[in-house]
């Protein structure tokens, strides 16, 4: 596994106040960190520093993390006992002390041109208090699925928001600190769907926007937390919006009926072969044919894995 330092030039990357720290919770995330750590090392802005936020890992993480630390200064390792994610997440907040708050996460993998792009969208829209942007998920093994996000507009993240759908990609934001530190940060209260939370308190502080380009390629595994955890995100998500009526004097009952959070149990066989119907959707034939095979391995009787068999076979 490589831990090479990246390269690096310029008086903004050694010396001088940092414009952002980049957020990177860790824990037992040892297959996937260098990648994620160099790639956010690689990139054209480098004026921001690396807080690493090791949350207890027993695997190798820990030793991953050190030895970006000790080849580049930008990078600032801490560690202690399991929190959680939100602790751990409120715990680099108040380590901070940057203009921009950059969020990444220990198996994700974020283009060159990312913080560039967001930081400049930010300098130029002060009325905006976050910026995600477009994302390519990929799956365990870095084979690409689909391209995702369609809201662009503050008007469209926030229906999104309201409907119990993804606004913004939490691993794919830039958010100001003075507006993240005033809404009180990460809230315990809503365990898996904090990023929901925290993006329909910030909606009220300050405008929300994704860039539509795809700046970051989001990992998808059977081990993330929304398929892990998916009844307590499904639960979390909708006391999230429960709360933002509450707070804006919104009628639930006018919301609830359009919000699009109707749990359902998936099994694995399941979630390979919804990555399966989205690889094919994405033109990405060889990850839809990979997925497919996983489900019918599950579950070789099902006709829902023999219909996108089917699909797959003819190429749509």
């Amino acid at each position: 596994m490589s831990c090479r330092r990246p390269m690096s030039s310029g008086r903004d990357d050694l010396e001088g106040p940092r414009a952002a720290s980049v957020l990177l919770p860790v824990y037992n995330a040892g297959r996937h960190l260098a990648q994620a750590v160099e790639s956010v090392l690689n990139q054209t802005f480098k004026n921001f520093e690396v807080l690493l936020l090791n949350d207890g890992s027993v695997d190798n993480s820990l030793q991953i993390l050190n030895s970006f630390s000790s080849t580049d200064r930008r990078c600032r390792v801490y560690s202690w006992s399991n929190r959680g994610l939100i602790a751990t997440l409120n715990a680099g907040l108040e380590l901070a002390e940057t203009e921009f708050i950059i969020r990444m996460d220990a198996d994700d993998i974020c283009r060159p041109q990312r913080f560039e792009k967001q930081v400049s969208f930010l300098r130029s829209h002060p009325d905006h208090v976050a910026v995600g942007t477009r994302a390519l998920l990929i799956d365990a093994d870095g084979m690409p699925i689909v391209e995702m996000m369609d809201s662009y507009s503050h008007e469209e993240i926030e229906r999104a928001l309201f409907s119990g759908r993804v606004g913004i990609m939490h691993p794919s934001a830039m958010i100001r600190a003075d507006a993240l530190k005033a809404i009180g940060g990460y809230r315990p209260g809503f365990p898996h769907a904090e990023d929901m939370d925290l993006f329909l308190r910030l909606s009220e502080v300050g405008r929300l926007a994704n860039l539509p380009e795809v700046l970051l390629d989001y990992r998808q595994h059977l081990a993330s937390v929304g398929y892990r955890h998916a009844e307590q995100q499904w639960a979390s998500a909708r006391n999230a919006v429960l709360d933002a009526c509450k707070r804006r004097g919104i009628a639930w009952a006018n919301v609830e009926e359009k919000m699009q959070l109707n749990f359902r149990p998936q099994t694995s066989s399941d979630i390979h072969r919804k990555w399966g119907w989205w690889a094919l959707r994405g033109g990405n034939l060889q990850t839809a044919r990979k997925h497919t095979f996983q489900a019918l391995k599950s579950r070789p009787l099902s006709l829902e894995n023999w219909r996108l068999a089917a699909c797959v076979l003819r190429g749509h």
